[in-house]
């Protein structure tokens, strides 16, 4: 538009018309080539960025051209936060940072504690014990130190279905190899339990020809049993999807409210939360 025009006139008219054209068409190419260039206003940082958003919204790019793309932003971050030019926690900063739940605010364990965790439960019940009672923390301590011990009373009792059934898959672990190979025991059991035919000897003179001979009576119950422990296995999976512990959560409940009526000076829900996730076997505080 903004063409003189009287400069590219010529005697010749159809001359004067071409000289035009290719005037405005280099004007309008210039203009396309310079909106599609970076803008000199974006920095490395933008530029990664765009690149970044490009390859993640084309789906006609390959797995490989994204790869790439985020891990070259990924090492571009990397270099600024090591450079030496940007800055990094000064050394009174290091000196705050809480090495254990003593050290850590009340907001920061009821945090925690909301997410199950032990340590910061018993730590809240001690600063809990000492505003009640209006002692130290090396007095609430021993309070917390029998509390735990209360807490760990009978726990021998309730743990004791957990420990007959992890000693008696032990002992029949390691009682199905004998039973299975070794030749006197496997005469013995066949005398009392079997009566099977006993072939002769000359076919038991290994421990595989052994096994061959007692797999006749050993497979029936031993794959029935295997079947009944895959479904009890299938079963306990779904239970545990529904949040089902029947035994587990009973025996915990009835632990908690039994160490909430001992102490009742004391909060009744930082108690039962403290003694619902202590262990059978953690030990004494």
């Amino acid at each position: 538009k903004n063409t003189d025009t009287n400069k590219f006139k010529s005697k010749n008219p159809n001359t004067s018309f071409i000289m035009l054209f290719c005037h405005q068409a280099t004007s309008t190419l210039t203009r396309m080539a310079s909106s599609f260039a970076s803008p000199p206003s974006l920095n490395a940082r933008a530029t990664s960025k765009l690149l970044l958003s490009y390859t993640k919204n084309n789906d006609t790019l390959s797995t490989t051209t994204r790869a790439f793309a985020s891990r070259a932003l990924r090492r571009r971050n990397m270099k600024k936060t090591l450079s030496p030019g940007r800055s990094a926690p000064l050394v009174s900063v290091a000196k705050d940072v809480p090495l254990t739940y003593q050290d850590m605010n009340n907001t920061t364990l009821v945090t925690l504690s909301a997410s199950n965790n032990h340590e910061a439960r018993k730590e809240l019940l001690i600063r809990h014990i000492m505003n009640v009672d209006k002692v130290n923390y090396v007095n609430a301590s021993e309070v917390m130190l029998q509390i735990a011990k209360d807490n760990e009373e009978y726990v021998g009792l309730m743990s004791l279905p957990y420990k007959v059934g992890i000693a008696s898959f032990l002992t029949a672990a390691v009682l199905s190899f004998p039973l299975c190979f070794h030749h006197d025991m496997v005469y013995w059991f066949n005398d009392v339990a079997v009566t099977a035919e006993v072939p002769p000897e000359e076919d038991l003179e290994t421990m595989l020809e052994v096994g061959s001979w007692a797999w006749n009576w050993m497979e029936p119950p031993l794959g029935q049993l295997s079947f009944v422990i895959l479904c009890l296995q299938a079963v306990g999976s779904q239970m545990e999807n529904l949040g089902l512990r029947p035994y587990y959560r009973w025996i915990k409940e009835i632990r908690a409210n039994r160490l909430a009526e001992k102490y009742p000076d004391y909060n009744r829900k930082l108690l039962k939360d403290y003694s619902k996730t202590d262990d059978f076997l953690r030990g004494t505080y």
